[in-house]
């Protein structure tokens, strides 16, 4: 018609021939391609996608009919053809979208949608996930929140629309403008931000009381569609990571594929992730050492569901107990050790300082003597922050178990000077405080938010280093690959953090204010505990590594005679459980333990 200018002598040529061809033609397609079986209300990208391909087929065949059948009839030309697709394409995607639009009308009028007060809501990120998400949110008639807005730092997308949608960069008068205009959720679409990002975005968006919330991966929606109750606050876990460590896996894999591989403490938060990493390097065997029996059993049980090759060996002995460490070492003959196992929960310490001397001091002066005895290669220790300048037991035994492997080892070298025979290799890791491990802070706040308050701190001032328990655990095994012996590594811990603040942080991603809905109370700092954490004494200093994260601490050496002669009578002495007189034998083997404990003040004067 519209090539023949609506000539309608010349319009019933043919015309009749021609529908029955295009109603056959478009009839088979329809049926090959399943077009007609999406159901209407709901097309999406997709469904229109395939009616355009049905249709270009279609057109596609009309063309053949008219050269090879029609000949010179000239019913399908190209420009007939031509105005056909578009003219179809056209009204069958309009028609289908008109139905869906009317749908959606009606299901919204249905809910009683226009009586509904909607939440306002901003999505971080226009990619696709973003771009997802907006349209999740915003086709669920029966939903409580409405995409507004999104925020994008890409100068190529900012100040632009996207389907409709205002883009806007993380500026802080943009959010403070979308909270003015009633925005109370923003949506993390994405977890890849870099971490000095989110923190900027999270703290903006909480000094204008904006909740921030992500979703999860996209494999984890239920049914494969977002619920809207699948929205999670972040965690402040998330705010505190950074960014990921980059290590030389090569030389980590040579040096442990095959190799026998003893963790103790291995049930623990930093021993489970040490073993859950070490399997990534194919050790032929790595025995499981810890005296918790429960804990044991259920990460033996995690192991062999996500690990289904893995080579482990769960044994159940206390570090303390000769007879079964040297059992231990004779039956499986590890090359490697990774000594995790440690007390070091501090007000438990300082009213039990024997125990702490035992566990800490004792335990592991045996298991570096069996080591040796049995040819390990390397004895990797894990220690802490606390053991610079201690002001408690927990930290003085620590750093007790520092000088001993470490003196311990100088004093092999020097036999083995001339010998063929490598002694075994000692290391030592230092780090701070571990993010989500046993006796980690952040666990106790958020139960403490559960129950509705109030939030603890010691001291409005106390501050402490914090890292993930992976990113411990990689820069452990780092570190243990490449000491050469006697060294004490010490990791990048980032800037210290102030608790109070962490505290208020953790109750405003909640959703609350502190001191108004959640108060912060101040109990006092506990006894051996220290308002600041160290990472060398004020006596030690430190020099790189190829490592940018890994340093290594240049402390004091001692005498290995003097420092075994000591030792042993401090364990002595604990293992009689006399209280003071252990805490002075710590004195006189750390100088520097000033105790921050009442009970201990007369440690702290020196003897005449």
């Amino acid at each position: 018609m519209l090539k023949l200018n609506f000539n309608w002598d010349q319009i019933g040529v043919g015309l009749r021939f021609m529908m029955l061809v295009v109603l056959g033609i478009n009839a088979i397609l329809f049926f090959v391609f399943k077009s007609y079986a999406g159901i209407v209300r709901y097309t999406n990208l997709e469904d229109t996608s395939r009616l355009v391909m049905v249709n270009a087929i279609a057109a596609f065949f009309y063309l053949v009919i008219n050269i090879f059948l029609l000949h010179s009839r000239n019913y399908f030309t190209l420009q007939v053809v031509a105005i056909n697709f578009f003219i179809t394409s056209f009204v069958i995607i309009s028609y289908r979208l008109g139905v869906r639009y009317v749908f959606n009308f009606y299901k919204t009028l249905s809910y009683g949608g226009l009586r509904i007060q909607k939440k306002k809501v901003v999505v971080y990120d226009t990619s696709g996930d973003g771009l997802h998400i907006k349209k999740v949110m915003n086709s669920l008639p029966d939903g409580d929140m409405q995409v507004v807005a999104f925020l994008d730092d890409s100068f190529s997308t900012n100040g632009k629309l996207l389907e409709g949608i205002p883009i806007y960069s993380t500026h802080e008068s943009n959010l403070a403008k979308l909270s003015a205009e009633g925005v109370e959720i923003l949506i993390l679409a994405s977890k890849h931000i870099e971490k000095n990002k989110l923190n900027e975005l999270v703290d903006t968006c909480l000094t204008y009381g904006i909740k921030i919330q992500q979703v999860p991966a996209m494999l984890d929606w239920l049914n494969g569609k977002l619920d809207t109750q699948q929205l999670q606050n972040i965690n402040i876990e998330d705010l505190l990571e950074r960014e990921v460590i980059k290590i030389h896996n090569e030389a980590i894999y040579s040096a442990l594929k095959g190799k026998k591989i003893l963790v103790t403490g291995a049930a623990g938060s930093i021993g489970s992730e040490l073993v859950r990493q070490l399997l990534s390097y194919r050790p032929s065997l790595i025995i499981l050492c810890d005296k918790a029996e429960t804990p044991m059993h259920d990460f033996v049980l995690e192991v062999q569901e996500k690990y289904k090759n893995a080579s482990i060996k769960p044994y159940l002995g206390d570090i303390c107990d000769r007879q079964r460490m040297e059992h231990l070492f004779e039956v499986y003959t590890p090359q490697i050790v990774f000594h995790a196992a440690a007390y070091k929960h501090v007000p438990l310490m300082e009213d039990n300082p024997s125990i702490a001397v035992l566990n800490n001091v004792g335990g592991t002066k045996m298991l570096a003597e069996l080591a040796v005895a049995n040819n390990v290669e390397k004895f990797v220790m894990v220690s802490t922050d606390k053991a610079v300048n201690p002001t408690n037991v927990m930290g003085a035994s620590k750093r007790i178990a520092e000088i001993f492997t470490q003196s311990y080892f100088t004093h092999l070298a020097s036999l083995n000077e001339d010998e063929s025979h490598q002694t075994t290799k000692f290391v030592t890791t230092r780090f701070g405080n571990v993010l989500g491990s046993n006796g980690s802070v952040l666990p106790r706040f958020k139960k403490q938010l559960e129950k509705g308050g109030p939030i603890t701190v010691t001291h409005p001032d106390i501050t402490r280093y914090f890292m993930t328990i992976p990113e411990a655990c990689l820069l452990v095994i780092e570190a243990g690959v490449m000491g050469q012996g006697g060294e004490i590594f010490i990791f990048d811990m980032g800037k210290p953090i102030k608790i109070a603040d962490l505290a208020r942080k953790v109750i405003k991603l909640s959703g609350k204010e502190p001191d108004r809905d959640i108060r912060i109370v101040y109990t006092g700092l506990r006894p051996g505990e220290k308002l600041y954490e160290e990472l060398l004494s004020s006596a030690e200093n430190s020099r790189p590594t190829y490592h940018e994260k890994i340093m290594i601490a240049d402390v004091r050496q001692y005498d290995f005679a003097v420092v075994e002669k000591k030792v042993n009578k401090l364990i002595n002495s604990a293992r009689q459980h006399y209280t003071l007189e252990t805490v002075f034998l710590m004195k006189d083997l750390v100088p520097e333990f000033v105790s921050n404990n009442l009970a201990y003040e007369k440690v702290n004067v020196p003897k005449k």
